[in-house]
C-alpha cells in the first residue's frame, strides 16, 4: 500500500523553507514606536501559525496514544510507536523553527532600531554643531565687541586728562572687566561736562548692563552644550561599536557609517539569510546541538546589549533635555530685557529661540525610546505575556 504523507507535513516542511530564505531589511523613516508594534504583531503571527501547526501533531499523537492502548497485533503497535517517535522529531523541529523565526523577527526589528537611533544621533550632532559656538557667545557677551561701546570708549579717550591716564594693554584691552574699568576711570578724568557723561553713558548702558549680568551665564550655555556635544560623541561611538558587535555573528563587518552611506542595508539581510541557513542545516542534522545552541545565542547575545545602549540613549537625551531647559531659564532671567530689547544682539534673541527649539527636538525627535515590561520580554525572549 502507498504511504501518503500527512498535510501537516506538507505545510510544515514548506513554512520551514520559507521562513529561511526570505529575510529583508526593511526601514523607511520608521519610527521606533512602529518597529516596537511590528515586533509584536510579527511575533504573535508567527507563534500562532506554529501553535496551529503543533496541534495537528498533538492531535495526531494523542489519536495514537489512543490506539496503541487498543492495537493488540504486536507488529501495528509497534509501526504505531515508530511513527509516535515520527512525530515527535517533528514536533521538536517545529519548535526549533519557531525560535529560528522568532530570533529572525527581533535580530531584524533590532537591527531597524540601530538604524533609526543612528539617524537620531547624527541629527543631535548637526544640532550640537549649529548651536551658538564660543565666537558667537563671547561677541554678545564682551561689551568690546559692540561698535557703540567702541565709540564711547574713543570719544572720553579723547577727553580724558592724559597726565592721569595710563594706556592699556592689547589683551586687557580686549577684557571685558579692566576694559570697563578702564572706561569709567577715564570718563571721571575726562574733561566733558555731566551732562555729556551721562550722554554717553546712557548709550552704553544696556550693553553694560547685558554683559555684566550675562557673561558668566551665556559661557555656562557655552561650555554646557560643549559637554552635551562630546557626550553625543561618545554615545555616537557606543552605538558604532554595538553595530560592529550586533553584525559580527552573521559576517557583516562593513562599519555604521559606511552600511549607511553605501545604503547597504539590505547586505545584512542577506548575511544574515546565509547564516539562517547554517542553522537550519545544523538543526537539520540532528547531531550537531552544540553548534545550535552557539549559533543561538551568538544571535541573541547583540539583542541585550542593544538594550543596553537604548538605556543609555535614554540617559543621554533626558540630560539634554534638563539642560536646555536650564539654558531657558538662564536666558529668561535678564530682568532687564523688556527695557534694553532694542540694544539687544540678534544673536542673543537668536540663541533663545534656538533653546526653544532644541527643548521642542528633545521631546519629539530624539525623544527616549520608551520599552515598558512586556515590550522588553519581547525583544529579549520573543515572549507575549498578553497572549
Amino acid at each position: 500500500m502507498k504511504k501518503t504523507i500527512p498535510l501537516f507535513i506538507v505545510i510544515f516542511l514548506f513554512t520551514f523553507q520559507y521562513s529561511f530564505s526570505t529575510t529583508t531589511f526593511d526601514n523607511n523613516d520608521k519610527e521606533i514606536a512602529q518597529v516596537l508594534s511590528e515586533l509584536s504583531t510579527e511575533i504573535s503571527s508567527t507563534r500562532k501559525h506554529y501553535e496551529n501547526l503543533k496541534q495537528l501533531i498533538y492531535t495526531e499523537l494523542n489519536q495514537i496514544s489512543k490506539n496503541l492502548l487498543l492495537e493488540m497485533v504486536l507488529e501495528k503497535k509497534l509501526n504505531l510507536l515508530i511513527k509516535k517517535d515520527q512525530l515527535k522529531e517533528k514536533l521538536a523541529s517545529l519548535q526549533m523553527s519557531e525560535a529560528s523565526n522568532i530570533n529572525k523577527i527581533r535580530y531584524l526589528k533590532g537591527l531597524s532600531i540601530i538604524r533609526i537611533l543612528y539617524e537620531k544621533v547624527l541629527a543631535l550632532d548637526h544640532h550640537f554643531s549649529a548651536i551658538a559656538t564660543f565666537n558667537e557667545i563671547n561677541k554678545i557677551s564682551n561689551p568690546n565687541n559692540y561698535p557703540e561701546f567702541a565709540e564711547v570708549k574713543d570719544l572720553i579717550k579723547n577727553k580724558r586728562d592724559k597726565k592721569k591716564s595710563f594706556q592699556l594693554t592689547g589683551l586687557l584691552g580686549k577684557n571685558m572687566y579692566t576694559s570697563t574699568i578702564d572706561m569709567f576711570i577715564n570718563l571721571f578724568n575726562s574733561s566733558a561736562t555731566p551732562q555729556e557723561k551721562s550722554a554717553e553713558l546712557e548709550k552704553i548702558e544696556c550693553i553694560m548692563d547685558f554683559t555684566l549680568r550675562m557673561n558668566n551665564d551665556l559661557n555656562t550655555i557655552y561650555f554646557e552644550t560643549a559637554f552635551l556635544q562630546k557626550s553625543n560623541d561618545k554615545v555616537m561611538a557606543d552605538l558604532e561599536r554595538l553595530f560592529k558587535d550586533y553584525t559580527k555573528p552573521i559576517k557583516y563587518f562593513t562599519s555604521l557609517k559606511e552600511c549607511r552611506s553605501n545604503d547597504d542595508w539590505d547586505t545584512i539581510g542577506e548575511h544574515l539569510n546565509s547564516f539562517l541557513d547554517k542553522l537550519d542545516q545544523a538543526m537539520q542534522a540532528g547531531n550537531q546541538q552544540q553548534v545550535v545552541n552557539k549559533m543561538q545565542i551568538n544571535l541573541n547575545f547583540p539583542i541585550d546589549r542593544l538594550l543596553q545602549f537604548i538605556t543609555e540613549y535614554n540617559r543621554f537625551i533626558d540630560q539634554g533635555d534638563n539642560f536646555y531647559k536650564k539654558f531657558k531659564i538662564i536666558l529668561a532671567s535678564y530682568e532687564n530685557e523688556q527695557q534694553c530689547g532694542s540694544s539687544l544682539p540678534p544673536t542673543y534673541k537668536k540663541l533663545k529661540s534656538d533653546i526653544d527649539i532644541a527643548i521642542e527636538k528633545f521631546n519629539t525627535a530624539y525623544k527616549p525610546v520608551e520599552i515598558n515590561g512586556s515590550k522588553m520580554k519581547e525583544i529579549l525572549y520573543g515572549i507575549n505575556e498578553y497572549e
